[in-house]
């Protein structure tokens, strides 16, 4: 797991792009096992690599056909990724549970709610690597940190890139990368980082 920090415009949302190949980089590489991403299929890379926007489309469907819409599922699962998303108990109370209709763009959700249902829309497709894209920035801090749990419970093997401003969320990450102005200036650990004079720590 891996948290990329830093004040806007720092570049973060920049990374992610390239990482997808929505831009393309004229200097250096960025590899996948060892392997430059522009030698990779765009559509195998953009279905290996998923991305969890800060503020993710809804289609006018149900709860459950917008959670396995890019894939065929069993409800099993589909509650399943729900509960890893921390929105299994919230569905739950809707009079018409997973077959609640969300409305024109999700609506009829919350903007949590909505980020929620599209973390199990993501995880449904068990990608190797996954990428919050500031995605859990709607959330409080104790769903933030459920999800962050059940993440790291997960019965395969995932790479996460978060995009995040909440120091408790990168605080659990392997590695912690801070930009600013395009640049990476801060590299480590949570521990490394804090005893650090720069950014991470006056944030």
């Amino acid at each position: 797991k891996v948290a990329i920090m830093g004040p806007t415009g720092s570049g973060k949302s920049s990374l992610i792009h390239l990482l997808n190949r929505i831009y393309d980089y004229d200097s250096g590489s960025i590899t996948i096992d060892g392997i430059d991403i522009r030698d990779i299929n765009k559509s195998w890379l953009r279905k290996n690599v998923q991305i969890v926007l800060q503020e993710p489309f809804l289609y006018s469907k149900t709860i459950k056909d917008n959670i396995g819409v890019a894939v065929t599922s069993s409800f099993e699962e589909i509650r399943s990724v729900a509960k890893t998303a921390s929105i299994d108990h919230v569905i739950q109370e809707f009079d018409q549970g997973y077959d609640t209709e969300v409305g024109e763009k999700g609506v009829t959700l919350s903007g949590g709610q909505k980020q929620r249902v599209a973390i199990a829309r993501t995880l449904i497709l068990k990608s190797p690597i996954v990428v919050f894209d500031d995605s859990l920035s709607a959330l409080d801090s104790k769903t933030d940190a459920a999800i962050q749990k059940a993440l790291n419970e997960l019965d395969y093997p995932v790479t996460t890139l978060m995009i995040t401003h909440r120091i408790n969320s990168a605080k659990s990450a392997d590695q912690i990368i801070v930009l600013d102005e395009g640049r990476v200036v801060q590299q480590g650990t949570h521990d490394e980082l804090i005893h650090q004079e720069g950014i991470y720590k006056r944030i």
